[in-house]
């Protein structure tokens, strides 16, 4: 039972409606909705950081299952830090704003790398390749370690954004044979490139046309199993003026081409020397042949000796 005030003044109790006090406010019976709106503050306070359900007291009377959802959906939850990815730390080195992922297992490159980190360490994972514009969210990155990964694949926008930054870069010991010389077009890097099976060709020689090598006794660039057979093992910074080097093309395609227009050109040159040859022989041979003889006419035969007779 509960009580109600009536125009009169009066107070009157009836099921289910809460009774008004002296001062005006009504007070729910155990079965009512702000009942179960009150005992479900303990149990939600426990999920919800104190302050923040503050709003749920002016809920209107309602079922108690609606209340409760109402409840629930009002309250908000503070927004969570960014957590890094496990293995991975920010860090202050000299100053600068540091953010490590060294052996942290990872197969892809990390998101949500701040803003401001000016130098990214991402060695000694499992990245296996670099996409275009990979970076260009960090506009002040001026070192990027990438080395002990298996990376094969380089995209040719994979620096994009950091032409004005990026100081050093380190590629050592991966699994890179080529790169496109347009990932280094614009950058200002002095980059490593040590402990990769380079395939040594015209390609690699453009690329380092564009950037600068880390200093060490012959930067460490060896030409890999994807190189010439005479190349293989060696060192490639003797090799790189070597103009032969680019007879494999460009992009170090097969000289078979190449191979059968020289055949070619050749064969029509032998020919044609070959016919030159014969027709000046041919020429100096028809002036040692001797004049044949006019045949001997008998009339003349005759005269001829009637002459040397009367001689």
């Amino acid at each position: 039972m509960a009580m109600f005030k009536t125009l009169g003044g009066e107070p009157k109790t009836e099921k289910g409606i809460g009774a008004w006090s002296p001062h005006g406010t009504v007070h729910q019976g155990p079965g009512s909705a702000l009942s179960w709106h009150l005992l479900a503050r303990p149990w939600l306070s426990s999920y919800f950081t104190p302050g923040l359900c503050q709003s749920s007291a002016m809920l209107p009377p309602a079922g108690p299952l609606l209340s409760l959802l109402l409840v629930i959906g009002t309250c908000g939850t503070e927004p969570r830090p960014w957590v890094p990815p496990q293995g991975c730390y920010m860090a202050e080195e000299a100053g600068e704003r540091t953010f490590r992922c060294s052996q942290a297992g990872l197969s892809e490159l990390p998101t949500g790398i701040p803003n401001d980190t000016r130098k990214l360490y991402l060695d000694a994972n499992r990245l296996a390749s670099v996409p275009a514009g990979a970076f260009q969210h960090l506009p002040v990155l001026e070192e990027l370690d990438l080395s002990h990964n298996v990376l094969a694949h380089l995209s040719g926008a994979a620096f994009r954004g950091l032409e004005g930054t990026l100081r050093h870069l380190d590629l050592s010991a991966n699994q890179l044979a080529s790169v496109p010389v347009e990932a280094f077009v614009g950058l200002q890097v002095q980059v490593n490139l040590s402990a990769n099976p380079w395939r040594c060709d015209c390609a690699l020689r453009e690329v380092l046309r564009q950037v600068r090598l880390t200093p060490g006794p012959g930067t460490g660039i060896v030409c890999g199993p994807g190189a010439r057979p005479d190349l293989v093992g060696q060192e490639f910074l003797p090799l790189a003026g070597e103009e032969e080097l680019c007879g494999a093309g460009r992009a170090g395609a097969p000289r078979s081409t190449d191979v059968a227009l020289l055949v070619t050109m050749g064969g029509w040159l032998v020919l044609v020397g070959a016919y030159l040859a014969h027709y000046v022989w041919q020429n100096r041979e028809e002036p040692r042949c001797p004049l044949k003889r006019a045949p001997v006419l008998p009339g003349r035969s005759e005269d001829s000796s009637t002459l040397s007779t009367v001689v």
